[in-house]
This record gives C-alpha cells, sequence and structure tokens, in this order.
C-alpha cells in the first residue's frame, strides 16, 4: 500500500469523528504549546540575562561586602560582615600586583531636580574616575570626570538618558546645573541609551565623583571594589586570591573562617541566574511531560474504540488482500496524523503565547526554528508510541472473525 493512498484513508478515518479528533488532540496541544511557550521564554532571558541584564565585563570582579544573596540566611549573614572601606580599597590598590585596575563605587538613590522639574529614586553612583573603563558607562555627550576632579571633590556628574530627558528634553544639559537631594553638581557628560532590563530602567541613573558622593552625602555604605586583573580573564583566579589575602589580613580572619566578604563576575551572576531559571524550566517540562503523557494515553484510548468500530472494515480489507502491515500503518498514520495535528496546533498557540508575554510584560522571548522542530518531533513522537498498541492489535485481528462481526 503506498504511502498517500495510507494518509487519504486515515484522513477520511479522522473526518467522520471530528469532534472526538478534537478532543483528542487536546492533551497534545497543551503539552506542545507549555512546552514551546516556556522554552521560548526561558531561552530569551536567558539570552537577554547574558547580553543586557549583568554588563559587567568578562574581564572585571568585584569585591563587596554583601556578595549574590540568594537567601534570607545569607543577607542575615553579611549584614554582620564589617564593611569594605576606603582603607581597603587604598590597601588592594597598593599591595594587589597582580591587579591592573581597582575602581571603587557606592551608590543611593536620590532625588534629582533642575528647575521645575523633579526626577525621584535616580541611581546615584559615587565613583573613581576609572569606573567608566571597567563597567559599561557609554558616553554620548561630554566627558567622565577625572582624577583630579575625583581628588578634589568637584561637584560634577555624567547623567543617563532618562534623567536627561526628563530634565532638560531638547536642551543641551552640558554644563548646566542640577540638584541631587538639594545639591547642586554640574553636568559633563551624558550617557547612551540602553534600554529596560526586565521594566527596570538602566537610564535613571547618574556617576558622581566619589569624594564628592562621600562629602555630599556620607560614607555609611560599605563599598565595592571592581578589579581588572593584569592579563586579563586567566589571571582572574589568581588575582582573586591575592585580594582575598589582602582582605582577610586587614581583617585578622582565622584560617578556617569563610571569608568575610564576596566575590562577585559576570559568569557567577549568570550561573546563578541558570540555576534559578532552570529549575523553573526543568518543573514545567515536568509539568508539559505530564500533559503529553496524557495526550498520549487518550490518543490510545481512542484509537483502541476505532479498532473496535471497525473491525467490520478490517476483515474486509484483509479479505481484499491486505497485508498485516497495511493494516498496522493505516492505524499508526491516524494516530501520528492525530498527535501531529495537536503539535502544530500547540507550536502555533506557544508562539502565540511567547510573542504575547513579550508584548504584554518586559520579558524577552527567543522562538528559534530549532525548537519548532522539537515540538513536531515530540508531538510525532508521541503520535508513534500511543498508535502503536492500537496498530498492532488491529493487525492482529483473525480476517474471518473480523468479517462476522457484527
Amino acid at each position: 500500500m503506498h504511502v498517500p493512498e495510507v494518509v487519504s484513508i486515515a484522513t477520511t478515518a479522522l473526518q467522520k469523528n471530528r469532534l472526538r479528533s478534537f478532543l483528542t488532540l487536546l492533551g497534545v496541544i497543551i503539552g506542545v504549546m507549555t512546552i514551546v511557550a516556556v522554552v521560548a521564554v526561558i531561552q530569551g532571558l536567558n539570552n537577554y540575562v547574558a547580553t543586557q541584564l549583568f554588563q559587567l565585563r568578562p574581564d572585571v570582579y568585584i569585591a563587596t561586602q554583601f556578595g549574590i544573596i540568594t537567601s534570607r540566611e545569607e543577607f542575615l549573614e553579611a549584614l554582620k560582615r564589617k564593611r569594605i572601606d576606603r582603607d581597603d580599597a587604598a590597601a588592594v590598590e597598593r599591595l594587589c600586583s597582580s591587579c591592573a585596575q581597582v575602581g571603587v563605587s557606592v551608590n543611593g538613590n536620590m532625588v534629582v531636580k533642575y528647575k521645575a522639574r523633579r526626577l525621584a529614586d535616580v541611581a546615584v553612583n559615587g565613583g573613581t574616575a576609572n569606573m567608566d573603563q571597567l563597567t559599561s558607562v557609554d558616553l554620548e555627550d561630554g566627558r567622565f570626570f577625572t582624577a583630579n576632579e575625583e581628588l578634589h571633590s568637584a561637584q560634577v556628574t555624567v547623567i543617563g538618558w532618562d534623567v536627561k530627558d526628563e530634565m532638560f528634553g531638547q536642551l543641551d544639559p552640558i554644563g548646566r546645573v542640577v540638584r541631587v537631594d538639594g545639591k547642586p553638581l554640574r553636568v559633563i557628560g551624558t550617557m547612551r541609551k540602553q534600554g529596560s532590563v526586565l521594566g527596570q530602567s538602566q537610564d535613571k541613573q547618574i556617576y558622581v565623583p566619589l569624594r564628592t558622593y562621600e562629602k555630599l552625602y556620607g560614607t555609611r555604605r560599605s563599598l565595592a571594589l571592581f578589579i581588572k586583573p593584569v592579563g586579563g580573564i586567566p589571571a582572574m583566579k589568581v588575582s582573586e586570591d591575592e585580594v582575598r589575602t589582602i582582605l582577610r589580613s586587614r581583617r585578622n580572619t582565622p584560617f578556617s573562617a569563610k571569608d568575610p566578604f564576596s566575590f562577585v563576575t559576570g559568569e557567577a551572576l549568570q550561573n546563578v541566574w541558570k540555576n534559578i531559571s532552570g529549575g523553573a524550566f526543568a518543573l514545567m517540562i515536568f509539568i508539559s511531560g505530564i500533559s503529553l503523557g496524557v495526550g498520549g494515553i487518550v490518543i490510545t484510548n481512542i484509537m483502541l474504540v476505532s479498532v473496535v468500530e471497525r473491525t467490520r472494515e478490517i476483515g474486509i480489507r484483509r479479505a481484499l488482500g491486505a497485508r498485516k502491515r497495511d493494516i498496522m500503518l493505516q492505524f499508526l498514520t491516524e494516530a501520528v496524523m492525530l498527535s501531529g495535528g495537536g503539535g502544530v496546533a500547540g507550536i502555533l498557540l506557544g508562539a502565540a503565547i511567547a510573542y504575547g508575554i513579550e508584548a504584554a510584560f518586559p520579558l524577552p522571548t527567543a522562538v528559534t526554528p530549532g525548537l519548532l522542530v522539537t515540538g513536531i518531533l515530540v508531538s510525532l513522537v508521541t503520535g508513534v508510541v500511543a498508535g502503536f498498541l492500537p496498530a498492532r492489535k488491529a493487525a492482529g485481528l483473525p480476517p474471518i472473525e473480523a468479517l462476522r462481526y457484527e
């Protein structure tokens, strides 16, 4: 029996019971739809995290009091640690032979005003003059502040795109004075638009010299040390070990005790994210697997019912010369067409949900050709597995008994 003939017979059989065929598809549709939507969102977020969310340069790491906090217990433990201060920063800069650059940063949220305009919750970053080389600062106009301005606590600032847009509109902000928590700062530079990360604007921020920040707003916060090792990425571990020795020595930390500080790298941040997203991914795939399993069982039961209903048809076809493998192929084709149809519908719905999520929320998605192919393959495999038992039963019916079936 030729394949086109088998497909034609299977299509006719399915069309005779359209409602039953549709209801049979639901399990597969839901399973494939969930897989496509979840994988698209997770992949999109992973890509976004790799390129946008953690914009720490790959050859820079941070020494900080808190580090990466993933639980309440870790936060409470970090609160007990000694703050990283200017003396720590000076010691690392003076003693670390494997550190090419050491930058110092502190930040807080404040109100920025220009004349009658006001913008709240602006991230104010106090930093050394080399922070533009250690972070993702991308200047559009003007310049970053110099080491001399940082040394003499110059009241200057580099503003983000949102601050520029809200405060100045079409005006050139360079040279104008804004008030940050009531303190006047002269704008010397503006940053390019970076956009939002998961709904949080990356442009609602400004940079000021570290000494200016400490002079105007106090020094109660712990500092973060941005460190670029000599030799780049391959030398990260050597540099971390040297900085660890310096900071532990300054804190008189016992040999057996944990570090009273933490290191943060772009790779570590991405690994934390992947662990979180991996758990969510595994859970959703498990739920999708249950749905596909239920869909497969439904297909098996419906096909078994179909075998009983079409026993006489099977007997006639066998009497007219159809072989066992022809009967088996026919019922397998029906099962695969059922699940394949459900797979196509699930892919379309899953992609629509993914794009809908991207449009309605600040969550990027990635509907790739590989994902679509995976959805089709999963549904086809489900059909083959679910249809095998009914197809085998149909092929094994004795022709004479099948002809006598009423």
